[in-house]
């Protein structure tokens, strides 16, 4: 019974892991041990101009996944590129979850050897700059497809209505309110996120519905720009209006 239940882990476990495929072009390069840093360019960035293209990687959805986030999915394929001695990926599709196909993150990146990244131009790095000139913050406010397309609902900031949150949609909004606030949604239930709003600085806020008893609830988060800026990209409608 004991290694029949242990045969049921082992299966769980490979089940609920991400489906990781890698195509190498080369095997020239030692593996990097698991402390060095890999660079990520994303969708927009160019690849630099002193990168050896090493391989291919692609992490994905076994069907079974779980802990399929963006962060979570990016880690797989930085440690497939480790192990081909890659020190930098170059994401050339992202699939973001969708209530048809996935409930995970999908990536597919090239795994690149760059041999000087201060060669490297400095507008294709991933940096947190100041937009400059502005009295004002950008918020990227997205939803991907997934649970209860047809439930819509309202987000604020403080006592100021932002924008009407609908599935597979997204919007970019100025903000003038600087300092701690809170972003809030309410359908069958009230949820809250704090954010701490910088003039001049950029921020994604990721928007979802999970299960409720009636309705289904609001879910409002803030994420890093690296997770964020790929997930708005991905989703794809009409072009977002500007407030």
């Amino acid at each position: 019974m004991r290694n029949v239940s242990i045969l049921l882990l082992f299966i769980c476990l490979a089940a609920c892991a991400p489906k990781i495929s890698t195509s190498l072009l080369t095997t020239n390069y030692a593996a990097l041990d698991y402390r060095e840093e890999v660079r990520v360019f994303d969708l927009q960035a160019p690849v630099p101009q002193n990168a050896e293209e090493i391989g291919t990687v692609k992490v994905g959805d076994t069907g079974f996944t779980t802990n399929c986030g963006w962060e979570v999915m990016l880690e797989k394929a930085k440690l497939e590129a480790r192990k081909a001695g890659g020190n930098a990926l170059k994401i050339v599709e992202h699939q973001a979850p969708n209530l048809m196909t996935s409930s995970c993150h999908r990536i597919t990146a090239t795994i690149l050897k760059v041999s000087n990244f201060e060669d490297v131009l400095v507008s294709t790095l991933p940096q947190d700059t100041l937009l400059a000139g502005v009295d004002y913050a950008l918020l990227h406010v997205y939803r991907p497809s997934g649970i209860g397309p047809l439930i819509n609902y309202d987000l604020y900031l403080g006592d100021s209505l932002l924008c009407r949150v609908k599935n597979n949609w997204k919007q970019t909004i100025k903000v003038k309110k600087d300092g701690l606030n809170t972003l809030w949604a309410k359908t069958e239930k009230k949820v809250e996120a704090p954010i701490n709003i910088e003039i001049g600085r950029e921020y994604y806020v990721r928007c979802a519905v999970s299960m409720g008893a009636f309705v289904g609830r609001p879910q409002v988060e803030v994420v890093s720009k690296a997770a964020g800026k790929m997930e708005y990209q991905s989703i794809k409608e009409k072009e977002s209006k500007k407030k």
